[in-house]
């Protein structure tokens, strides 16, 4: 072992001061790092791919004019160095670029380059849309590709599921889905004869609701809303959405004056010039999940602390109109950039006002009017109920107490501890004469108290005017029985808590009143005559409540 020590530390000497030219496999190589190159490798990018669709192979699908004009357009402003400055555009106008291969082909490409979780990706098409039944009979869209066969489209079609799957699977966390398309049938759409014979003689609202559903912090934007028309114009020389939409990346739309275009900022400006452009026929729309910030800027970059802003897109408030200190400034869906400091905020509709409040906002602030909407109504509501008490089984209810009537006390308080949710408290109590039947024709008469006090944390669903809840409770039972028999008073009494769940509905009348129901299951352990058993008890009220 001494003799194999000098041998070990001369070859480790040996490594550490070798040339960097041998072949040694140890030692410490310096490794410099160009400080630039580090810095692009994690720096954000803007992407986006844009398809253009003027000509089809199937006839049937009439030319258009101006799609992949749409497209290289766009291209040019997200490029200019004084507008978009994105760091890579691909555009698809060519035959060989415009079959559903493809463009699918393309869209896991982007995927495969655009995966970082911070990159701004905007996938844009331009094309024909149309409706058609798929294998099991459901009524789909469609983006009509080049190598699209009209009476086969559901089989050579591009499907809106499958384009929605391939911008979900995007790993970034802003990307923007933009259509100028449509499926009424007319303008940048056809529909096979039988199946526009078929919608035509729907009346129940078919184009009342989105065939897709966007996927969290992604924003979907549509040239026209559904059932409309999207339209392309001789003296515009585009797709009139696309038109308005690069008309504000010239900064136009930058509303709060920040120094950058956002997507939804984008968005309203096209959208309210298209309305006003086509004299209220097109109203393009948007389906937005967005958290915080809008995080897709499009244009320019933000330079400074923008004005406050105060926006929604929520479709329970499309046709309000948003007053700022008395001005209509927008109709939503869609946004507005006010003077910081206090605001008077009024949601209108008509001559009704859904809301008025005072609000403070400071620079830099994007306030979601379904936030006021929810502060403006009442959140806590105090119940006066009344109802039944009973056991689960049969035996309980003959050993016991038989089922009993019961008054019950509710407070609710709604966004408590979390948001869609509510922390509830509740009292009852009962008292009455009961008899019990020990044996046959044999009745024994006693008299009861009830009074349980329970608290629980249920999940709240919210719709209109109605809201359901559901979850779990807690809850202090306690029952007492008196008995007189032969002139001997005898006595007993149970308490336990018990663990059980709660669920009811709310019926808001007016912005105070309201009509609840509530029940509720609940497992305990008693003792009856020495015997423990495990029973289940249940109550069921109803009442009026006041919201404060």
């Amino acid at each position: 072992m001494r003799t194999l020590l000098p041998i070990l530390l001369a070859a480790l000497t040996a490594c550490a001061t070798s040339s960097p030219l041998g072949t040694e496999k140890g030692g410490l190589v310096p490794l410099r790092l160009d400080e630039e190159a580090l810095s692009s490798a994690y720096t954000p990018r803007r992407m986006a791919l844009l398809v253009g669709i003027s000509e089809f192979d199937d006839p049937h699908w009439r030319s258009l004019r101006y799609p992949a004009k749409d497209a290289t357009d766009l291209a040019a402003a997200m490029l200019d160095p004084a507008r978009g400055r994105f760091d890579q555009v691909r555009v698809l106008t060519r035959p060989e670029e415009t079959t559903r291969a493809a463009i699918l082909q393309a869209l896991r490409q982007l995927r495969k380059e655009a995966h970082r979780p911070d990159d701004v990706v905007v996938v844009y098409f331009s094309a024909h849309g149309t409706l058609a039944r798929d294998a099991t009979g459901e009524l789909r869209r469609f983006l009509v590709t080049r190598d699209a066969s009209y009476r086969a489209v559901a089989q050579t079609a591009l499907a809106m599921d499958a384009l929605k799957a391939e911008f979900d699977s995007l790993p970034s966390r802003r990307r923007l889905l933009v259509l100028a398309s449509c499926h009424s049938g007319n303008g940048k759409s056809l529909l096979p004869k039988e199946l526009e014979t078929e919608l035509n003689g729907i009346k129940s609202g078919f184009y009342a609701r989105p065939l897709e559903e966007s996927s969290r912090a992604s924003m979907v934007f549509a040239a026209c809303d559904w059932g409309e028309t999207a339209r392309e114009d001789e003296g515009l020389r585009n797709d009139i959405y696309t038109h308005f939409l690069i008309e504000g990346l010239g900064g136009g739309a930058d509303r709060n004056a920040d120094g950058a275009v956002t997507a939804t900022e984008a968005h309203d400006y096209a959208r309210r010039r298209t309305f006003a452009f086509t004299e209220g026929r097109q109203r393009p729309s948007a389906e937005i999940m967005e958290v915080g910030a809008d995080p897709v800027v499009l244009s320019g970059s933000i330079a400074r602390t923008g004005r406050p802003e105060l926006f929604s897109y929520n479709p329970r408030l499309d046709g309000f109109t948003l007053k700022v200190d008395g001005e209509p400034r927008a109709e939503l869906p869609g946004g507005a950039a006010v003077v910081p400091g206090k605001r008077t905020v009024e949601l209108t509709k008509g001559g009704a006002v859904l809301v008025r409040r005072e609000v403070e906002v400071d620079l830099g602030e994007r306030l979601p009017l379904e936030q006021l909407l929810a502060e403006a109504f009442p959140r806590r509501s105090l119940s006066l109920l009344g109802g039944m008490f009973t056991f689960v089984d049969a035996r309980s209810r003959s050993e016991l107490l038989p089922m009993a009537p019961e008054l019950a006390l509710s407070l609710r308080l709604e966004d408590r501890p979390l948001r869609d949710f509510g922390l509830m408290f509740d009292v009852s109590f009962s008292t009455g004469r009961r008899a019990l039947m020990l044996q046959p024709e044999e009745e024994v008469p006693f008299r009861y108290t009830t009074f349980s006090a329970g608290v629980a944390l249920p999940y709240l669903w919210r719709w209109e005017r109605l809201s359901l809840f559901a979850g779990p409770r807690v809850a202090a039972l306690y029952l007492g029985r008196s008995f007189d028999v032969e002139t001997t008073a005898r006595g007993q009494s149970f308490f336990t808590v018990s663990p059980g769940v709660v669920g009811g509905v709310v019926l808001r009348m007016g912005e105070r009143l309201e009509l609840m129901t509530q029940a509720q299951l609940m497992l305990t352990y008693v003792v009856v005559d020495g015997e423990g058993q495990a029973v289940g008890f249940t109550g069921a009220w109803a009442g009026v409540g006041y919201r404060f």
